[in-house]
Formats: C-alpha cells, structure tokens, sequence
C-alpha cells in the first residue's frame, strides 16, 4: 500500500510540475506576444521606453522647426497596432509647414491661435526623428512630458515603433 501512494504522490508532484511549466509557459508567451511602444536608437539599438501599446493611446512631440522657427506639435494615436498620424499643431504658416488641405483634412484653431491640423490618414512604421540640437524634442506620453534631448542625447536618430516583446528581444533592441 505504501509503495502505491507513494507512487500516486510522485505522479502528483509530476502533475504539478508540470503544470507549473505549462502556466509559466503560457504567460511567458502572453507576455511575449503582447505589443508595446518602444523609442530606441536607430543607430545603437538602446531602448529609451517600452509602453504597452494600448488602442487609442496618444503620443505627441513638440519641437521648434528648424525652418520656420516656430513652435510644431505632431499628435499620433495607436489604431490597429500601428502609429497613425492624428493631428499637427502650429502657429503660422511658412517654409517647411503644411499650407494647404489634403483629402478630408481640417484646420482649426485653439484659444491661442494655432492652427490644428486633423483627418490624416498616414500610418508611420516605424516613425522616425532627429532630436535637436539647437531645440529640444519634447515627447509626451501618458501626460508626462520627457525631453528627448536629455534622454537620447543631441542628434540621435530615434525610432518609435509597434513591437512585441519577442520582437524587442530578437530586432537587436537593448
């Protein structure tokens, strides 16, 4: 008797065993599959965020343009699993600035002044930036404003992109 209920007692200790793995297993996998937002170095591959890439979730960076000097704000929104265009931000018209409406495009104005541009239809895979060196890249994610410069450095060529975490394992992502 004693050998049959320690042989039912490995065969448990097994089974539960094995349940273990298939539990880790499975949740190693959800986690792998799961998408996030990720800003890295293009040329180095260092990962600067991973947020979980939520449907509806927005994102915007600010920043001087280099030609019109003037203050542009680039508004994009994950739908589908890809960045989207959702609106751009700016003061006036000029060199380098869009001038004129496209398709079901919209202009309006906020309480300042600036013209709000909507009704984009682009999707960036992957969205790319240079951060300045004259003026900063002011990112903003989850209501937190974060200086690209301070975090990136001047000049480096950043990438915001939709990825899995297997992905961000396996791209050479740091």
């Amino acid at each position: 008797m004693s050998q049959r209920l320690s042989s039912k007692f490995r065969k448990l200790i097994v089974a539960a065993v094995l349940m273990i793995f298939i539990t880790a297993a499975a949740v190693s996998f959800n986690a792998l599959s799961e998408e996030y937002l990720v800003l890295y170095d293009s040329d180095n591959g260092k990962v600067h965020i991973t947020e979980k890439a939520e449907e509806g979730m927005m994102f915007s960076v600010e920043f001087i343009h280099s030609v019109n000097q003037t203050p542009l704000r680039d508004t994009y929104i994950i739908e589908n699993g890809e960045i989207r265009a959702h609106s751009t931000l700016y003061r006036s018209f000029g060199a380098g600035v869009q001038t004129a409406l496209e398709g079901d495009q919209k202009m309006t104005y906020d309480e300042e002044g600036n013209m709000i541009i909507t009704g984009f239809d682009i999707t960036y895979d992957p969205l790319r930036y240079i951060v300045g060196t004259v003026s900063d890249h002011i990112l903003t994610l989850g209501g937190e404003e974060i200086s690209l410069r301070d975090m990136c450095g001047r000049n480096a060529r950043v990438v915001f992109e939709i990825a899995t975490g297997f992905e961000i394992l396996t791209k050479g992502m740091k």
